[in-house]
């Protein structure tokens, strides 16, 4: 039996100030995503992306997942909370961020970006979707370190206790996350990406893959105890990834058809 390391969840603390291990992962994403840019962009030399729009692309984001985050997590998981408390909104430092609510904000914020630099919105997020899944890949070792989003009661070999939680032995969950969103989709979308496709289609595998993935994975992870298992005995999670696969299958049959 495993037991989680009760990491501290503050990395560094300077006095007042702290910055803590969750912070530290969004700040990676983010520059795992110049970086995966960089060698695309050098990859491609006639792609017609420059290291300034890979810049303003991550700027862009920037906002699109912060603000999309927190507000997909106030509408889609406590809205009723919130409804009745309002300024807490704005209390991000408490936690509470929906990668579904970030998704379309960044989805909002490339299209902004699109009308910007006169591209095809579809182009754009074409490129940045092989950038992404190492980032997310990045804030489940966030929730690993936190320890939260745990799993279901488990019975195997590698179920680990969270002593914040109870003693039983629980599904890992981050770290199934961490592997199928972050590192087995990253070499999906990547090898798939290296080679020219129609336009739309890489996006669309972005979609198909990160929401089977994660519906997947929502059967070892326990449901937020707020919502509990919804209609047909899916998570909320789950519900939202739902849409995801089927845009993404209608966005490759588009792709190819259009060519």
């Amino acid at each position: 039996m495993l037991i989680h390391p009760q990491f501290d969840p503050v990395a560094i603390a300077i006095g007042p100030l702290s910055i803590r291990w969750y912070g530290l992962m969004y700040l990676l994403a983010f520059v795992l995503l110049l970086v995966l840019g960089r060698v695309r962009i050098k990859q491609r030399p006639n792609s017609g992306w420059d290291i300034k729009q890979l810049d303003d692309v991550l700027f862009y984001g920037v906002l699109g997942v912060v603000l999309g985050g927190r507000l997909g997590y106030v509408l889609f998981y406590k809205f009723s909370y919130y409804l009745a408390h309002p300024i807490e909104v704005f209390y991000v430092w408490q936690g509470g961020m929906s990668f579904h609510g970030g998704f379309l904000g960044v989805a909002f914020a490339m299209w902004l970006f699109s009308r910007k630099e006169h591209k095809p919105w579809l182009a754009i997020t074409d490129f940045i979707a092989p950038l992404v899944p190492l980032g997310l890949g990045a804030g489940r070792i966030g929730n690993f370190i936190n320890g939260e989003l745990w799993g279901r009661p488990t019975d195997l070999p590698w179920g680990m206790v969270f002593p914040q939680v109870d003693s039983v032995p629980r599904h890992p969950s981050q770290l199934y996350e961490f592997g199928l969103e972050g590192l087995v989709l990253f070499a999906l979308v990547w090898f798939y990406s290296a080679r020219p496709r129609p336009v739309g289609a890489v996006s669309g595998l972005f979609l198909v893959g990160y929401g089977t993935f994660r519906f997947l994975v929502e059967f070892s992870r326990e449901p937020d105890d707020f919502l509990g298992l919804l209609a047909m005995g899916l998570s909320m999670g789950q519900w939202l990834s739902l849409p995801m696969i089927v845009a993404g299958v209608f966005m490759m049959i588009w792709a190819y058809r259009k060519k």
